[in-house]
């Protein structure tokens, strides 16, 4: 019966009397407690029950946050283009920096080169631009950056066809150039009235071809009658025809990237030493035979500049008169005067004096420490590539572009004979600035090729790790405990 306290039953639990409460008002503890037909499920379950329903709520959350992150990864991966940013910021620095010094270096040529002869007020006056060369080289950049583009997606495993036939054509330029003989300062190396330059795309060739032709052979490197006698027929096609032009510092070139490459591929090193000192005794004999009428001149120069400063060649001193002029900071960009008066090309073979003229000794440096840099980021490349083929490119191709610029900046301060080397990507001229970009864009596409693949090995760990952890969930059932009437029941 009801009391007005919300009760309206009462009920016998042992010696205790414990009113019912009714539908209107809920329990109390002391009621949940006391009154057994008021607890549906024990304590232990209802727990059970409720971290049950956090960790789901966890896992929910968890699922989203790591379903966000794979999305920003992805959409990451294929917005970035899978470059390698230490090496395309050096090789930018050394493309901006060249053509700064092309213009500052160039202007007094082109005026003389390219003058028109033009009648004003009865009187014969040429008239020009003074920017013309900066504007050619200008545009050599602009198609050797598209040619980084073009490389950068081309993957280089493709090139593996092409290197016979580029090869062939820088061989049939070489010869071809002999025919037309276009003599220019005592040589005959160019053609199209000097614009194109065979021995640039010969060197490039040659580093492609051994690169490939190493690779297929990298078993059989050992043995002489396969690796290093083919090998050294090759180089000695290629450097032969080039003897002919004459230049003698190309010749050099060919074979110490012949015996890097060589090495790259993991030949013998007694192989190695034999092909160094054989290439030391056919220079040799060239020098004393007379075949290239300047080498030997050339050499007898630096003998005695090594000696007295002062008795080098004309070139070597005028060189070094610029750096000592340049002193530790430079006379400034565009004020040198060394390149108005007695510097000879100062746009090409000598325009890393008119570097250290106009910024000094630091400009100078620095320009050595990013081929330094260059050097590096390619080994590190061919390091990182993803079979041996890739390395040889990357390790020959960052090797050539180094050496080419060592020996131009040595000849310029005195440290070896007089070569014709341009200074990669500083100096003017069209062949050697196209070729060396194209070799940037092969390197880079060995480092996008390399990271292309780093990612998918991870994505297909990731995948089985991802499928293991699905089974194992599957497989494994959850524990439950008992409820209140599976108890009783028993």
């Amino acid at each position: 019966m009801g009391n007005g306290s919300g009760l309206d039953t009462e009920f016998s639990l042992g010696d205790e009397t414990v009113e019912r409460p009714s539908k209107t008002r809920r329990p109390n503890r002391f009621e949940r407690k006391t009154a057994k037909e008021w607890v549906t499920r024990p304590k232990s379950a209802e727990r059970s029950g409720i971290l049950r329903e956090v960790k789901k709520t966890f896992s929910f959350f968890n699922f989203l946050l790591n379903d966000s992150k794979a999305k920003e990864k992805s959409q990451t991966r294929t917005s970035t283009l899978r470059i390698d940013v230490p090496l395309v910021l050096i090789a930018s620095t050394l493309v901006i920096f060249g053509l700064l010094m092309v213009y500052s270096a160039s202007w007094k040529f082109s005026l003389a080169d390219f003058s028109q002869p033009a009648s004003t007020s009865g009187q014969q006056v040429f008239i020009g631009s003074p920017t013309k060369i900066f504007w050619r080289q200008a545009a050599y950049t602009g198609l050797g950056i598209g040619a980084v583009i073009f490389l950068l997606f081309f993957n280089y495993h493709r090139l593996i066809k092409l290197v016979l036939p580029l090869l062939g054509v820088a061989l049939g330029l070489l010869i071809l150039v002999l025919f037309i003989h276009d003599e220019r300062l005592g040589a005959v190396r160019s053609l199209l009235q000097g614009s194109i330059q065979p021995s640039e795309l010969a060197k490039l060739a040659i580093v492609l071809y051994l690169s490939v032709w190493l690779y297929n052979r990298r078993e059989q490197l050992h043995d002489l009658s396969i690796g290093l006698a083919p090998m050294g027929v090759i180089l000695g096609v290629v450097a032969g025809l080039i003897v002919l032009q004459p230049d003698f510092s190309a010749v050099i070139t060919v074979f110490l990237l012949g015996g890097m490459l060589f090495f790259l591929a993991g030949g013998d090193l007694k192989q190695i030493i034999f092909i160094l000192v054989l290439g030391g005794i056919v220079g040799y004999l060239m020098v004393q035979s007379n075949i290239v009428p300047t080498a030997r001149e050339r050499v007898v120069n630096f003998w005695a500049g090594l000696k007295d400063p002062l008795q080098a060649s004309d070139h070597v001193v005028y060189s070094m008169g610029a750096f000592v002029k340049g002193g530790l900071f430079g006379v400034g960009i565009g004020k040198a005067d060394m390149k108005l008066t007695i510097l000879p090309f100062p746009h090409t073979d000598s325009i890393f004096a008119v570097v250290g003229e106009e910024t000094g000794f630091l400009g100078a440096a620095m320009l050595v420490l990013l081929f330094g840099l260059l050097m590096w980021r390619s080994l590190v490349i061919a390091k990182r590539a993803p079979d041996r083929l890739g390395a040889l490119l990357a390790g020959g191709l960052g090797f050539w572009i180094v050496l080419e610029a060592l020996i131009n900046m040595a000849v310029m301060v005195g440290l070896m004979p007089f070569a014709g080397n341009a200074l990669p990507l500083i100096s003017a001229g069209g062949s050697n600035r196209v070729v060396t970009l194209v070799a940037i864009g092969i390197i880079l596409n060995v480092s996008r090729t390399s990271l292309v693949d780093q990612e998918e090995k991870e994505r297909s760990i990731n995948a089985v790790v991802d499928l293991r952890r699905r089974d194992w969930r599957r497989s494994v059932s959850r524990t439950r405990r008992p409820t209140a009437s599976a108890k009783d029941s028993k």
